[in-house]
């Protein structure tokens, strides 16, 4: 397994969020500030993870024909487990990310990986599909979190104290006046506005990235031939 492509791969060029443009609604629902990105990416993170190497595990005692409803099951039982724990230990952030956790059930990338990789290939393939897929993803959120959270209330990190107990919850960076404000950028068209461009974005720097690949093959083609 080549790590650096396998990387690449899942971060970049198979991004659930905004290459694949699977499981939007929590994806839009939930970023419009950072922290809630962040709890629900590394929700996902987790339940990916962990559902991907129980099904690994398992795969050879799955049907063929009843695997999906199996996944299925799996998936909710991991997801009610870890929402139990967030329940139990992070409350704040239980309260924030609300029916959320319960839907990551029908997140449809959490039964594709489950079927794609899980139950096709080896437990340590698996286990770090299931990383940094959900990492992809989490990073995803949370840069579409921070923009909207600076564009639409002026700060960034607000809430952390979910995460940190230990901190006052009037911890946080302001970058942005009040008077300054997009109020637009927090709701859901604004979601949609913030992951366009962003997608935008991504696309441009993939476009630069082949262009100049080819570019840099044709001169060395050309240096070859003028040798030879």
């Amino acid at each position: 397994m080549n790590i650096k492509y396998f990387l690449y791969d899942r971060l970049w060029k198979k991004n659930s969020s905004l290459v694949q443009l699977l499981g939007l609604c929590p994806v839009l629902a939930m970023t419009t500030n950072s922290i809630n990105a962040i709890g629900l990416g590394i929700t996902t993170t987790l339940v990916l993870t962990f559902t991907n190497t129980i099904i690994s595990i398992l795969k050879k005692l799955i049907p063929k024909d009843l695997r999906i409803p199996i996944y299925m099951v799996i998936i909710s039982s991991v997801v009610t487990s870890i929402e139990m724990l967030i329940h139990a230990y992070q409350f704040n952030l239980y309260q924030s990310l609300g029916i959320f956790i319960p839907l990551i059930v029908t997140n449809c990338i959490i039964v594709g990986r489950a079927d794609l990789i899980a139950y096709k290939k080896s437990i340590i393939e698996s286990f770090f599909d299931g990383i940094f897929i959900g990492l992809g993803s989490t990073f995803s959120m949370f840069i579409i979190g921070s923009i909207r959270e600076i564009l639409g209330n002026g700060t960034l990190f607000f809430g952390a104290n979910k995460f940190i107990s230990s901190i006052d919850s009037s911890t946080f960076i302001t970058l942005l006046d009040k008077k300054h404000t997009i109020i637009l950028a927090i709701f859901p068209p604004g979601g949609f506005f913030v992951l366009g461009f962003i997608i935008a974005i991504k696309n441009f720097i993939d476009v630069c990235y082949k262009k100049n690949i080819i570019e840099n093959s044709l001169q060395c083609s050309c240096i070859n031939k003028i040798k030879k």
